[in-house]
């Protein structure tokens, strides 16, 4: 579903983004499988529409059930951003006030500590409110999240752990809290109130507060991480009941993309201009060490030199990142179904590749320069003993960089086309092999047999799906 017309990147920007998107994909599948996840699920939005949508892995390692774009996911702290967002549409018309006390919307807490606390503090985590209480194992599944009543019951009876607005510190219980204050003010549920005014006007089909009665076997199985044991745990989804506000969200990657992306200034969705960058304005650092800093529901950082906005989630099984630069209008979202799930790192890679393939300055945001010489003979993904090695065209560049790094590009080395069978390493890391020659062997269909390259060592073309690979003369016994 296209949005509204908005500030984007330049046409010839979008047009090197798109051309960079399989090898996206193809980067995005070998991390997948290196990473040894179960199964993730990935989408790239940006002029205007969802540009690609995939999944790789499997969504149950029991059924071997193939991982799909349409399997449902909890997003955990995503949630945040709706509720953020919940409260100031109710702010926009007139319902409540932002600096209003806890106290004045939920009753029963007007006489307690936590119900002097502000709405506006409980959205920049800098109530003092516990994180989830002395009591958190509904995270582990020994019990349940808890409902309304035993919500306040543990916000009425135990201490904070901070004055407010003495520091930054994270919240699942305020952000329940301010669930129920969405409720109350609304007049209807916190899940009814996302389902009618936020998911459904976007026309989020896979979105929901919490888990979708019926569809249990649309879900992604969660499982534990390796951290613990050579074999994954399947962990059981359960209702966040109370706490659905802070953690419960179902979506999918296709959906939260969309999402995020009606968070653009300009895009006339959800919220007032003025709300959104009151929104996306940094508050609160994390620690004085970190680079990121917290806004009103989102999360502010930098990566690939963008200022971008979005969340993480940790459910039980799950673990998800969605990112969006709301100045040029991309937004990417990764979802993995293992504890140990590398979700940000995936994200985060996915822009650090778009951004690559285009050009930056100052004045403007996003300027492709010239075409490289005809290389698409030379790129793909290699292997050989030592290592994976991808050559890919980013925008004016052709770029040889390992896929196996967490971050893509790290130690890229800039490559030129030579003749019809050699490279030449130009610039970039070196204790590469900079200013010598990759050397290729085709076949009579321009297909790669070989390329030999980095210490004078031959690679061979490689793809995810084969474990058989192994280099040649280990495999003939010489």
């Amino acid at each position: 579903m296209a949005s509204p017309p908005t500030e984007t990147a330049p046409p010839a920007a979008l047009d090197a983004m798109r051309a960079v998107i399989p090898h996206v994909v193809s980067w995005l599948e070998y991390r997948t499988w290196y990473s040894r996840v179960p199964g993730a699920q990935f989408a790239v939005w940006f002029d205007g529409e969802v540009q690609a949508s995939g999944a790789f892995g499997l969504a149950d390692l029991a059924s071997g059930e193939t991982m799909t774009p349409h399997h449902l996911f909890r997003v955990a702290s995503h949630s945040k951003t709706f509720t953020a967002t919940a409260i100031l549409q109710l702010a926009e018309r007139g319902l409540l006030r932002l600096d209003d006390r806890t106290g004045d919307h939920i009753t029963e807490l007007a006489d307690t500590v936590v119900g002097c606390i502000s709405l506006r503090e409980l959205l920049e985590h800098s109530g003092g409110i516990l994180r989830d209480g002395v009591d958190g194992d509904h995270w582990q599944n020994a019990q349940p999240f808890p409902d309304e009543q035993k919500l306040l019951e543990i916000v009425r009876t135990e201490d904070v752990k901070a004055q407010p607005n003495e520091r930054f510190g994270y919240s699942n219980l305020g952000y329940a809290l301010l669930g129920v204050v969405v409720g109350r003010v609304s007049g209807t549920s916190f899940r009814q109130y996302l389902a009618e005014n936020i998911t459904m006007p976007l026309g989020l089909r896979d979105t929901s507060a919490d888990v979708i009665d019926g569809r249990a076997a649309d879900y992604a199985a969660g499982y534990s991480g390796l951290h613990t044991s050579r074999e994954r745990m399947r962990i059981p989804h359960a209702d966040t009941e109370a706490m659905s506000a802070a953690t419960g969200v179902t979506s999918t990657a296709s959906d939260l993309v969309r999402y995020l992306a009606a968070h653009r200034i300009g895009s006339g969705e959800l919220l007032s201009d003025a709300s959104k960058r009151a929104q996306q304005r940094g508050l609160w650092r994390p620690s004085d060490s970190s680079d990121d800093e917290y806004g009103l529901g989102f999360v502010i950082e930098r990566i690939a030199g963008r200022r971008v906005i979005g969340h993480s989630g940790g459910y039980p099984g799950h673990i998800t990142k969605s990112l969006l630069d709301p100045v040029d209008g991309i937004a990417v979202s990764v979802l993995t179904n293992a504890i140990d799930g590398p979700a940000s790192e995936l994200a985060a890679g996915i822009l650090t590749i778009l951004d690559a393939a285009v050009r930056r300055t100052d004045r403007l945001p996003l300027t492709p320069a010239a075409a490289p010489a005809d290389s698409a003979r030379f790129e793909g993904r290699f292997a050989n003993l030592w290592g994976v090695l991808d050559i890919v065209r980013l925008g004016d560049r052709l770029c040889a960089y390992s896929p196996t790094g967490a971050a893509p590009l790290a130690r890229s080395t800039e490559l030129v086309v030579v003749d019809d069978v050699t490279l030449r390493a130009t610039e970039g890391d070196g204790y590469g092999a900079i200013g010598e020659t990759l050397q290729f062997d085709f076949d009579e269909h321009g297909r790669v047999i070989t390329m030999r390259a980095v210490g004078g060592m031959s690679w061979w073309p490689f793809e995810v799906d084969t474990d058989a690979f192994r280099v040649p003369w280990i495999r003939q016994g010489v």
